[in-house]
């Protein structure tokens, strides 16, 4: 039989799709089937620590800045001009307690203390002539006068003015000594100059600022405390005139240089009021010879941030665990005898950045688990592979 041209190009393309259908089906009937495997359930591995009761000694942790024991301003209480100037009197200056700081000229002082001198020299005069004057008119009485003598007959009020002059005159002399004297202005303590205002020729008023200065024999620390951290300091509130010896022990540290940097201080007293806003405490801490050369270490200068750890009281039959160990709601995941999870409620004393101190809840030679576990059930079969 004969076909078309027409006939055959209708019929070949059908039959090559039904050929490649057809062996499709055939590999994918024909295909190797993978036997099932029965599935296994891993059971989860866990580190664990084995806990123990402890002693700790609960410190706080705080920060403030420091400041001088002691800042005021260094003020002239005389005018006059500026005749000299200890080489310390400058911004970062040292000076020992008593040190001359600054010297006003003292002539116009001088010139006072001459006058009044001659005032009580006069003042003495006067006294004298009428002492004579009150004795020669008590003679003249007795001799002529009849009855009691008036106080005026008899120059009282007279001899009282002159007694009277004379103790103005010495008050002037000591009042131009004193405003002599405060020609020198001298370091009421040993410490260092913060800034400067006045040098040499400069005409001071009286009440002018000379410079800012500070103690240095001690600093001080203003420290926050809240209430809850209070429960663990042993601070003698109470009691007014504490001895310096019941109050705790603090340890600064502070980063400089890219180094840490410590000093040893003792807190010395509480302010009188709680904050109104935050509700805290403030204890005050001060460091003795915070500019003491020490070899590597800083001096406590004013204005520094330092870390305080202020130490607490000793505490027995507490446990210590990571804080990751501890849950929000203040559980703990442990192993039990039969190596399964076992959830428990504790009582958290407290919690640092890196550890949590539990009052009650866990016993000696508990397992915790201190790994990470995303599925906790109870119940659950674990791993212990770091005991």
């Amino acid at each position: 039989m004969n076909w078309s041209s027409a006939s055959l190009k209708t019929v070949l393309p059908v039959a090559v799709l039904l050929a490649t259908g057809v062996a499709s089906w055939a590999v994918f009937a024909l295909r190797t089937q993978p036997e099932p495997q029965a599935s296994v359930s891993a059971i989860p591995e866990v580190s664990v620590l084995r806990v123990e009761p402890q002693t700790l000694r609960l410190n706080v942790q705080s920060q403030g800045v420091v400041t001088p024991r002691e800042e005021i301003d260094l003020v002239s209480e005389v005018a006059g001009k500026v005749v000299q100037t200890h080489p310390a009197l400058v911004a970062g200056g040292f000076f020992k307690a008593g040190e001359l700081l600054l010297s006003i000229d003292p002539r116009d002082y001088d010139y006072a203390i001459v006058s009044a001198q001659a005032r009580i020299a006069e003042a003495k005069r006067v006294l004298i002539a009428e002492q004579a004057q009150v004795e020669q008119a008590h003679s003249e009485w007795q001799a002529l006068g009849d009855g009691e003598a008036s106080e005026l007959a008899l120059r009282k009020p007279q001899l009282a003015e002159a007694q009277a002059k004379l103790l103005a005159a010495q008050a002037d002399l000591a009042k131009a000594q004193l405003n002599r004297s405060r020609c020198e202005l001298r370091a009421p303590f040993a410490g260092r100059v913060l800034t400067k205002q006045a040098g040499i020729g400069q005409f001071l008023p009286a009440g002018a600022t000379v410079a800012r200065i500070y103690a240095s024999d001690k600093a001080e620390i203003r420290l926050p405390v809240s209430s809850e951290q209070l429960a663990f300091l042993n601070l003698p509130l109470a009691l007014p005139h504490s001895d310096a010896s019941l109050w705790p022990k603090v340890t600064l540290s502070a980063e400089l240089g890219g180094s840490q940097h410590h000093w040893l201080g003792q807190i010395v007293r509480s302010e009188a009021a709680v904050s109104e806003d935050s509700g805290q405490w403030y204890l005050v801490a001060q460091v003795a010879d915070p500019f003491q050369a020490i070899a590597n270490r800083p001096p406590l200068v004013k204005g520094l941030f330092v870390h305080v750890e202020i130490e607490g009281e000793e505490r027995s039959d507490l446990y210590r665990l990571p804080r990751s160990a501890v849950n929000p709601t203040q559980t703990v995941k442990l192993v039990n005898a039969e190596q399964k999870l076992e959830i428990r409620s504790v009582e958290v004393l407290r919690t640092d950045a890196d550890s949590a101190v539990i009052k009650s809840g866990l016993k000696t030679g508990d397992r915790v688990i201190v790994s990470e576990l995303p599925m906790a059930i109870a119940g659950t079969a674990v791993k212990v592979v770091n005991d």
